[in-house]
């Protein structure tokens, strides 16, 4: 866990495949999060600075083999650098809570067994990069790849976007599979830090069980 918390704050991510919801989700628990009084960066990777957000538009719009999974690895790990360089560490600090729209996890899942680059290595990377930052707890909404997929469709024909970023939602049901497992082996491995959510249920249920979990890690959060 960062050693950085301080008593007003908490470190809290949201990981999933992609439509499963955790946008929607993250903003949810930062407002209610400052309906109670607290200080709340609400960010996502790749991005949350200005350097990091000029690289995620670089990985997650184009054709899906644009680049090269070398490249693309070496990219968010550059985006992630200055993210919490510049962003969270800096929050943290200060007392504040800081929610994230996916971290390092979402490296494991789709670098790792998505593109099928050795976990250890990666995992060495990592914490080359950002030292030991851990956050306190991360949801996993779970959803099959299929719906998600689905769902993330329709949000972007909803949003009328001529920039809409796709690159990996199209890389095939296959690779949308073997992220998902990957998310659900993690958090198996990781049950401490983990907490599974169906995503199937409405968002406000979702929304009630996330606050409900939040409560209960962090016991002063109101």
């Amino acid at each position: 866990m960062p050693d950085s918390m301080g008593s007003q704050g908490g470190f809290v991510t949201f990981e999933g495949g992609d439509g499963v919801g955790k946008s929607t989700q993250a903003w949810l628990l930062a407002q209610r999060l400052e309906e109670c009084g607290h200080r709340v960066v609400l960010t996502r990777e790749p991005g949350g600075c200005p350097f990091s957000e000029t690289l995620r538009d670089l990985l997650v719009a184009g054709q899906p083999q644009s680049i090269h999974a070398k490249t693309e690895l070496l990219l968010m790990l550059a985006a992630r650098v200055e993210h919490v360089r510049q962003l969270i560490q800096p929050a943290l600090h200060q007392g504040q809570w800081v929610v994230s729209d996916r971290f390092f996890d979402s490296t494991l899942a789709y670098q790792g067994f998505g593109r099928g680059i050795d976990l250890s290595f990666l995992s060495m990377l990592n914490r080359w990069a950002i030292g030991d930052l851990v956050p306190h707890v991360t949801f996993l909404l779970v959803m099959d790849p299929q719906e998600g997929l689905l769902r993330a469709g329709k949000k972007c024909a909803i949003s009328g976007s001529h920039r809409v970023e796709t690159r990996f939602e199209r890389e095939g049901e296959l690779f949308q599979q073997r992220v998902n497992e990957g998310f659900i082996e993690l958090a198996r491995q990781d049950r401490s830090r983990f907490r599974s959510i169906d995503a199937g249920g409405s968002q406000e249920n979702i929304a009630r069980e996330i606050w409900a979990t939040v409560k209960g890690v962090f016991p002063d959060v109101e």
